[in-house]
């Protein structure tokens, strides 16, 4: 048996790309729309580890979705966390959960899904502003 993607239902593609893409840093390994269907699917992955893929999926008919939470989260290992957090506020993206710890954070999709930010190794030493920031919204 192998692992092989997490599927996400999005609702925008191109402001889902500028977050999974370009904020949260993972590189699109390949897009595919299905006429015949009417859908589109992107496959995406952290740099280095395409073994681990999270699909999104964009159904061309408008639907609403709800229940991001229900999902759970996504979970990314970073080399450094306050480097990433401080990508995704430069993008724009809230972090619901800072990382005060210097090993942990949550942030959230356009479509709400919960992705958590994991320091490689040892935590980094606590450091402002992280330390003083409080939560925000649900993670």
């Amino acid at each position: 048996m192998k692992y092989l993607h997490t599927m996400v239902r999005i609702s925008d593609v191109e402001q889902s790309l500028r977050f999974y893409r370009d904020a949260l840093a993972l590189e699109l390994l390949s897009r595919k729309d299905y006429p015949q269907g009417r859908y589109t699917l992107l496959f995406l992955a952290a740099p280095g580890d395409a073994s681990a893929q999270v699909e999104l999926t964009y159904n061309w008919d408008p639907e609403t979705y709800a229940g991001g939470r229900n999902f759970g989260h996504l979970a990314y290992e970073v080399d450094d966390i306050y480097a990433a957090c401080r990508r995704l506020m430069d993008h724009g993206v809230t972090i619901n959960r800072p990382p005060r710890d210097g090993h942990m954070a949550f942030v959230r999709s356009p479509d709400g899904i919960s992705i958590e930010l994991l320091q490689k190794g040892a935590a980094l030493p606590p450091a402002e502003p992280w330390t003083s920031m409080s939560n925000s919204g649900s993670w």
